[in-house]
Order: structure tokens, then sequence, then C-alpha cells
């Protein structure tokens, strides 16, 4: 059995064969869709889970599982390093999907997840925010956190709104400065503005604000309640590990509050600060329910965004397919395929040393009980 293996380089030929606002629409079209759907569709989307450590910095490796009642399933591994970008000039996110056969287990499909990543998290939050804000055009985008999530935030939200502004604010200058020029190609301009000037200028202009930041865990919110317009939509995105908060609970309160996945959300989203009842509904009840929409756009909003395994499921679909259909990709014979698939050593070309045979050549020493010194 052969893997197909999706390296940078094929991802970067799909998507310059594709387009990508092409890419980019396509998916956020397949999204729409597909958590519309989910509700009426037999799956297995656990929570993710994993490992959390500091040695010294802060990092994180989780596991996202995705099974649909469609033969297929998947799972994303993924790293959160937020060190990774100043110490490492790494991503931040670092991850990988693997697209499995629910028949046998057989990988179908490996490719990287960081990529993908980044473009399904803009992808909800557009779909969330043309579900919950009023107009469409002449928006003011508010962007808080200015790292590599804000380019998909304000690439997919380009997508379905006309932006006339983009105010933006991170505690990086640097970050903060070149990022009207990595989103240069969407026409839009950033105006960058200081510490002083984030409430009066950003929060209490802004129709849509995204918060994507990477702050410590413990160290939020980001701000204190403010002003606002009567209609803001908020997609809080940088929340995703216990404790890790960008939104002041006050807003929370007084916000249509609709998480990407309700139970996630509540242990290390915006709504680990909220009691049950206090959510309004999550991205597939929204999806499905106009007088919700419409109860949304009639108020404040809030996107709780920390990540759904079905978005990646559908993502490292979209990928596999356009490579299938590309001829793209390395197919590698990872998984071992015995001739007896009940002996565990037939695929050896040599059977087994025989018990009172010889020691092999490069036999295992003892170790010895004495010091080294």
């Amino acid at each position: 059995m052969q893997s197909k293996i999706l390296s940078q380089k094929d991802i970067n030929s799909i998507v310059s064969q594709v387009g990508l606002n092409e890419l980019l629409d396509e998916l956020i079209s397949r999204l729409r869709t597909a958590f519309t759907e989910l509700s009426a569709k037999n799956v297995q989307i656990p929570t993710r889970t994993g490992i959390h450590y500091s040695n010294p910095d802060l990092g994180l490796l989780e596991w996202m599982p995705a099974s649909i009642d469609e033969g297929q399933a998947s799972l994303k591994i993924v790293g959160y390093h937020p060190s990774n970008p100043i110490k490492r000039d790494l991503p931040t996110i670092l991850s990988s999907i693997g697209i499995f056969d629910t028949q046998t287990g057989h990988l179908q499909c490996l490719l990287d997840g960081t990529f993908a990543t980044a473009l399904r998290t803009g992808a909800m939050s557009a779909i969330a925010s043309e579900l919950m804000t009023r107009s469409k055009s002449s928006i003011t985008l508010g962007v808080i956190g200015c790292g590599a999530q804000a380019v998909t935030q304000i690439h997919s939200l380009s997508r379905l709104f006309e932006i006339e502004r983009i105010i933006a604010y991170d505690t990086n200058s640097y970050a903060s400065k070149s990022l009207s020029d990595r989103v240069a190609f969407t026409g839009i301009q950033v105006e960058s503005v200081s510490e002083s000037n984030v409430v009066s200028t950003l929060l209490e202009k802004a129709d849509i604000l995204c918060t994507c930041t990477s702050a410590d865990p413990g160290s939020g919110p980001l701000f204190k309640d403010f002003a606002n317009k009567p209609h803001l939509h908020i997609n809080a995105v940088g929340s995703d590990f216990p404790t890790k908060i960008e939104l002041p609970i006050n807003l929370l309160r007084r916000s249509f509050v609709c998480p990407d996945f309700k139970e996630q959300a509540m242990a290390e989203g915006e709504c680990q600060k909220l009691l049950e009842h206090e959510i309004s509904t999550d991205i597939t009840g929204l999806l499905n329910s106009r007088a919700l929409q419409q109860t949304a756009k009639d108020g404040l909003s809030v996107f709780d965004s920390t990540g759904h395994a079905y978005a990646d499921y559908m993502t490292g679909l979209m990928f596999h397919a356009f490579a299938t259909d590309m001829g793209l990709g390395t197919e590698i014979e990872i998984e071992s395929e015995p001739p007896d698939p009940i002996d565990p050593y037939s695929f050896l070309s040599k059977p087994a040393a025989t018990c009172g045979s010889s020691p092999a050549k490069h036999a295992i020493r003892p170790i010895s009980t004495a010091s080294s010194r």
C-alpha cells in the first residue's frame, strides 16, 4: 500500500495552479456546506488533547482526530510554540494532517498542516462573520495581534466583505509595521496604532474585530470593556489553551457568543469563562437558524474560534483531491505489508536466527554493572 506525501512544494503547486483567492473561496464554500450538514452526519469528533510542557519555553503538542461516515478519517498533529518566531525563525504553529481509510486504517495521505491550519482558521472566521455581521460594505476591520493568523484573517474577510479600513496593533512593533506589506496582495492598506490609541482608534471604531494573539496563559484579557459600535462582531482566535483568554468577561456576557466547538471552547477558549447557558449556539446551530443569525446581527457578537478538527478534515480532503487531480505528491510505502498478515516477521529478507545459533555480528552487548569512571 502506498501513501501520498504532499510536500510544501506540492502545496505551492496547488496554490499556483488554482490561485490563492480561488483556493480560499473554494475552502470557504466547502466549510460552509460541511458545517451546515454536520449535525446530520455520523461523526466522531472528540475535543483535542495532548501534552503541555515548558522546556523552558511554553509549548504543546496536540492531536485532533475526526471520523466521518464516509470511509475516511483525519488526524492532525499540531505543535504550538509561541517563542518560535523570535527564537527560531519558525511559525508559532507547526502541524501535519493525515487522511486515513477507516476500513483498514491505511494512511492515504500526509500533508503539511501549517498552511492548511492558517487557511481554514481564516475561512471559519469569514463564515462566522458573514452570519453575525449586519453589513458587508464599508467595513472598518480592527486587528489585535499581527502575526501569521492576522494575514489569513484579513485575506478571508476580504473575500466576503468590502473592507474600507484596517487598524492594527501588536506589542511587537515589527509585526505591527510589517502587516501592511504581508497583506498588500489584498489591496487594502493597514494603519498601525500605538498602545495609547488602541481603545479610541481601534476598538471603538471597528465593525469587525479580530483578536489573534499569542498572549501567555493567565495574562488576559487583552483590554478592558469598551464602548463598541452597536453591531460589532469579534473573531476571538487566540484563546486555545486553559487560562489563555483575550476578551473581558463583561464584554462576553453582553454578547451573542458562538464557538466553533462548544465543549472544546469551554475548556480552552473564551467560553471557559462562561456558564453553558451563556453560550448562544455553535457554528452549526447558527448556520441552520435564520432567527439566531438575526439575533446575532442585532447586537454585539463573538465567534470563539479554538480550531475544529472537522475543518482540518475538510481542508485535508480538499488538498488531497487537488493533488490527485493534478498528479502531485510522492507515493511512498510507509506501512508494513508482510506477505503473511499474521506473521509480522514475514517481510524480512532473511529468516530470524533460530534458538541455539551463533550470536549475530552486531549482537547487543550486556550492560556492565561497573562504574564508567
